[in-house]
């Protein structure tokens, strides 16, 4: 993607005239990486700051991210620090991915100090600097020792050293002379290398399109271009007026995004602005990121429960199967008690016709030679005994085995899906109950009210709702639903509950496939096609004995093949 200096330095000049002179009104951290400052002035304006090594940005964003119950410590210095403060300036550092925001305080005599907040929006340097009056760091998000490998240091009380100064020529202010000084200068062949070798504040996208618009191919080379009229169409390239350009992937997400036109991957589009271009590009990405973080250690804990279970099931069937051979013990001990009369106690071996074989054949029975003859086949009777009852009570085991994998499973899609820190600590609630979890001990939990199942209506204006969670498809199929509703889930795989609404009436096919599509869609198998999704009444759906959360056995079913959606 295309977030370099350039499209930094579009977007500062956008959000500047909003956001210069707000007073800062609050202040969050989602997530490590992610801060949010309210800013409160002509308008109101979220500006988030995301010093994150995969995802760095800074943009004005519309969304509300979620925040923890208790704020971290470097969350909790900015507030004392920034509050109340005025953004006096906004200032991109030369040529990169830095913004300096100077703020306008107070200090603790009341007298009138400057602060600033450095964002370093740099890959794997991301980082976010409190500053003082004298240019000291107050604290930081990723703090560096003094380690001699190191070629900035990081640490509360030391002056902040800023990046050091891009050595490259900046294409802005370059003219067509100075392009085609710089395609005559030794370097790389093709085009779009040589701009990136000897520009700065570009990424390669935008190196690129520059070879596009002024040689016709991406990957044009010097060697095989004529140079007349190439140093100006760089130049006329790099004069454009800046805008949120931006292409689309088949699934409808935001693919390249660049501030200068976009050709090389097909049409692209614009946006409203390059804040809405980065909220569109990472909104929904940055979520998903965040509640990955989030649910990390219950994922963990869960899916090192599987792996558990899944080597204790291998170990079981492979039990079972030895326990299905166990014919042969009795058979054995029949034998020997047939033959006591040629054994004594010592030997090891004892030779006899096997009688279970028409041909008789002479076999070599193994006995313990510090057992009696009658003792050995009173072993061979023993065996047989344990494994026949080893057999009943392995297929007891495997079966409560593998529904306690399906349920574990089932909540790892859960994990997958859910999108709030409410939803998050419901199955955390719903693992401790069931004994995975330990309860924590003194710690005041907030009573919340539950979440509500998801909603949909299908374009017959049939209702349909989702449960999100293992507890809520119980409580949506077993006390909200009722007995003449339509029930689905996608077949022999985890997913949601799906409860059509019929009010006493019959649904037609559309709204079941509506409906059937969201059953896939809210499923393990949400990634398929043609997806298999049974369809029942609810009044067939019935709670197996010290069933686990979310558990139902039916009979009664028909089936329908959907492609899967989360939403209608």
């Amino acid at each position: 993607m295309g977030f370099d200096a350039g499209f930094l330095a579009a977007l500062v000049a956008e959000m500047e005239p909003k956001i210069v002179g707000s007073r800062v009104d609050k202040i969050h951290q989602p997530t490590r990486d992610v801060f949010v400052l309210h800013l409160k002035g002509a308008t109101r304006e979220k500006l988030l700051i995301a010093a994150d090594p995969a995802a760095p940005r800074l943009h004005l964003t519309e969304r509300t991210p979620e925040n923890p119950e208790k704020p971290p410590m470097l969350c909790m210095l900015l507030r004392k620090h920034l509050l109340g403060a005025k953004l006096a300036k906004l200032r991109q550092l030369p040529m990169e991915r830095a913004v300096e925001l100077t703020f306008d305080c107070t200090d603790e005599m009341g007298f009138p100090v400057e602060k600033k907040l450095v964002a370093e929006l740099m890959g794997r340097t991301c980082n976010l600097y409190l500053l003082g009056p004298d240019g000291r760091i107050l604290d930081c998000l990723r703090r560096v020792g003094l380690d001699a490998a190191a070629k900035r240091q990081a640490l509360p009380g030391l002056y902040y050293q800023p990046p050091e100064p891009v050595e490259k020529l900046d294409p802005a202010q370059m003219t067509g002379e100075d392009f085609d000084a710089l395609l005559q200068s030794p370097g790389p062949d093709r085009l779009a290398d040589r701009l990136m070798d000897r520009l700065g504040g570009v990424s390669p996208l935008v190196c690129r399109e520059a070879a596009l618009a002024a040689a016709g191919d991406v990957d044009a080379r010097l060697s095989g271009v004529a140079g007349d009229g190439l140093g100006e169409g760089l130049a006329a390239f790099f004069r454009q007026a800046p805008g949120p350009w931006y292409t689309l992937r088949p699934d409808g997400s935001v693919g390249q995004f660049s501030w200068l036109p976009l050709r090389q991957y097909g049409p692209a589009q614009k946006a409203e602005s390059f804040s809405t271009l980065l909220d569109l590009a990472y909104g929904e990405r940055g979520a998903r990121d965040a509640m990955q973080q989030k649910s990390q250690a219950v994922r963990k804990t869960v899916t090192n429960l599987c792996q558990r279970l899944t080597r204790k099931l291998a170990v079981q069937e492979k039990e079972l199967a030895e326990a299905k051979d166990r014919e042969r013990l009795r058979q054995l001990g029949d034998i020997v008690t047939a033959n006591l009369h040629r054994a004594v106690k010592g030997q090891k071996v004892l030779e006899a016709e096997d009688f279970y074989d028409e041909k008789m054949p002479v076999i070599s029975i193994p006995l313990s030679p510090l057992l009696s003859p009658q003792q050995n086949a009173a072993k061979f009777y023993k065996d047989y005994a344990r494994k026949k009852n080893a057999e009943k009570e392995l297929t007891h085991q495997l079966a409560l085995g593998r529904e306690e994998l399906h349920y574990l499973q089932s909540v790892l899609e859960e994990l997958s899906r859910a999108q709030t820190e409410q939803e998050l600590e419901e199955i955390r609630q719903e693992l401790r109950v069931g004994g995975y979890l330990r309860q924590e001990a003194g710690k005041k939990r907030l009573r919340q009210k539950p979440t509500a199942p998801l909603r949909f209506v299908t374009a017959e204006g049939y209702a349909v709702y989702v449960g999100r969670n293992n507890r809520q498809n119980d409580e949506l199929t077993f006390r909200l639903a009722r007995k003449d509703d339509l029930w689905l889930h996608a077949q022999k795989v985890p997913g949601s509950h799906v409860i059509l609404v019929c009010a006493g009436a019959e649904p037609p096919d559309e709204a079941i496939t509506q409906a059937a599509e969201l059953a896939a869609g809210h499923s393990q198998a949400a990634q398929g096609q043609n997806v298999p999704v049974d369809v029942t009444r609810v009044k067939a759906i019935k709670k197996p004995a010290s069933g686990r959360p979310g558990m139902v056995i039916y009979h009664t079913y028909r089936t329908v093949f959907v492609n899967p959606k989360t939403s209608i």
